[in-house]
């Protein structure tokens, strides 16, 4: 029993006595399974607050040989696997978080003042190890393992914080990796290693130390998806026994696309406007918009264009596989855009290989980064959006043009008109201020086609849904046609009352005027 050997179980118990606790003990059938298995040594990556740490406390409440934990898992999921009672309370935990040994050394080597907190727990728990002199923390598991068999279960918490907050020293950094790699490569001692941090494992050519590590991150959790987040029916329960609208937490928190999990939110976000009973940034707020703005205002090509395309709720093609999981090694926009996943100010789906803005708390904290210098056409833009919506809504087709032609001419220099999707991004940041009101959907599936842009008005907004349709050198007339004869508004299951149908086109060799614009209004 000790600081870091087998810690007491406090951690846990403060997470079940919440106020709002969700379960997530399921994990820990996932980690049962890869024990003792070349699978064992376990890597997951997380953006901050996203409940790592509540995971590693857990893990250490339940395997801990020292600290009696039955109790604390009355009642929970994992009660019920079988492998519960298995491997309850039968490993000795070292539990290491990096953070407070890179604080605690100050001017001392980080590796060598973990080494002397970490052995002065062996030594006093395993007395056998008192006549050793000169011994390390390896040779001391080494002699507990051969003399008793006893194996250790290690718990690393906020394992990159070296690589995050020492970037500029590659010395350190390699030093920590290869002492991570010989604390627990191919010895026999560990039964399981869990990490967890922002980045995965950092790569450094030859130094790819921790390429035994099963790495799960945002670009993919693989099995450990249902625990990246909360779930649909996690929040939804929530919303029940707080009385919160679960559209609305959906726009605000929801967005994160996993593999077999569509929809996971932000947890942070969803337990403080649950308990407030108030949606707002509750995950931005824990971190100045700053440290997004340096990333977006990185010159590589095309990535002002990307972010304004995400904007207008746009994805873009992102190749994942080049970024050097650090936050100093750039090459391309793409490792920008990687990062930016990582630290979950990007959604990313690993199907289509796409990034996007995935919530209006996220949205919101792109806008605060863009309103401090060199963003100006954008933030005109989004200005003006407000004008722009009531307009529509007033059926001021005419006013809807110009004002299209206004942002156009904004965004001429990070948005070029191609086709009807390019001109969906724009007409989609022009709209910007619609997300207050009204979840945006692009390109909804109808059954027969695809409607372009479809603002579903929020519960408590009083607003009518609007579809649009957008033609490039074709008529608004045109546009309108198809809502028609497709029905696109029979996707708005379950809504009554007023829809306005917004014809959009823009005709590239219309002179000044090349939006065009007709609405018109209809009841279901």
């Amino acid at each position: 029993m000790g600081i870091y050997l087998n810690p007491r179980n406090d951690g846990f118990e403060e997470s079940i006595r919440s106020e709002i606790y969700v379960d997530k003990t399921g994990l820990i059938a996932c980690t049962n399974r890869l024990l003792n298995t070349k699978e064992k040594y376990i890597c997951v990556s997380r953006p901050r607050r996203f409940g790592k740490s509540m995971a590693l406390e857990m893990l250490a409440a339940y395997y801990g040989c020292r600290w009696e934990s039955r109790k604390l898992f009355s009642g929970l999921k994992i009660e019920k696997d079988d492998s519960f009672e298995k491997y309850l309370n039968q490993y000795d935990v070292i539990y290491l978080n990096m953070q407070d040994f890179l604080i605690g050394a100050k001017k001392q080597d980080v590796t060598g003042y973990l080494e002397k907190c970490v052995l002065r727990d062996i030594c006093r728990e395993y007395k056998m190890l008192a006549e050793e002199q000169d011994i390390g923390i390896v040779d001391a598991l080494q002699i507990v393992y051969a003399e008793t068999g006893r194996k250790f279960v290690f718990l690393i918490d906020e394992w990159d914080c070296i690589i995050r907050e020492r970037q500029e020293s590659e010395e350190l950094q390699k030093e920590y990796l290869d002492y991570l790699r010989a604390l627990l490569k191919d010895r026999g001692y560990v039964a399981l290693a869990y990490m967890t941090g922002i980045l995965p494992v950092k790569k450094y050519g030859k130094h790819s130390a921790l390429n035994m590590f099963w790495e799960y991150s945002m670009t993919d959790q693989n099995i450990f998806e249902e625990y990246t987040g909360f779930t649909e029916s996690e929040v939804k329960e929530l919303c029940e026994r707080y009385g919160m609208d679960f559209t609305q937490t959906s726009n605000w928190y929801d967005g994160y696309v996993l593999r077999r999990f569509k929809h996971i939110f932000n947890p942070r976000s969803v337990v403080g406007a649950m308990r407030n009973g108030i949606f707002s940034n509750y995950w931005t707020s824990t971190e100045t918009y700053e440290a997004l703005k340096i990333y977006m205002d990185m010159d590589f090509d095309g990535l002002r264009s990307d972010i304004v395309t995400m904007m207008g709720g746009g994805h873009v093609r992102v190749n994942t596989l080049s970024f050097q999981n650090d936050m100093r090694t750039f090459q391309t926009k793409d490792d920008v855009l990687t990062l930016l996943i990582h630290l979950g100010y990007l959604g990313y789906d690993a199907e289509k290989k796409e990034a996007f803005i995935p919530n209006r708390e996220i949205l919101e904290e792109f806008e605060n980064a863009m309103s401090t210098g060199g963003w100006g056409d954008v933030m005109r833009i989004l200005k003006a959006s407000e004008k722009l919506l009531n307009d529509t809504l007033r059926g001021d087709a005419e006013s809807v043009a110009e004002g299209l032609d206004q942002a156009h001419t904004e965004a001429a220099s990070v948005l070029t008109y191609n086709d009807e999707n390019s001109l969906g991004c724009a007409i989609s940041l022009a709209y910007y201020s619609a997300r207050k009101d009204y979840r945006l959907i692009r390109e909804l599936p109808t059954g027969r086609g695809f409607a372009d842009v479809v603002f579903l008005p929020l519960p408590s907004s009083g607003k009518p849904a609007l579809v649009v349709e957008l033609k490039y050198d074709k008529t608004a007339e045109t546009a309108i046609q198809q809502i028609k004869e497709k029905h696109y508004t029979q996707v708005l299951e379950g809504y009554s009352g007023e829809i306005l149908l917004v014809g959009i086109s823009y005709d590239k060799n219309g002179g000044d005027k090349k939006h065009s614009c007709v609405i018109e209004k209809m009841k279901i």
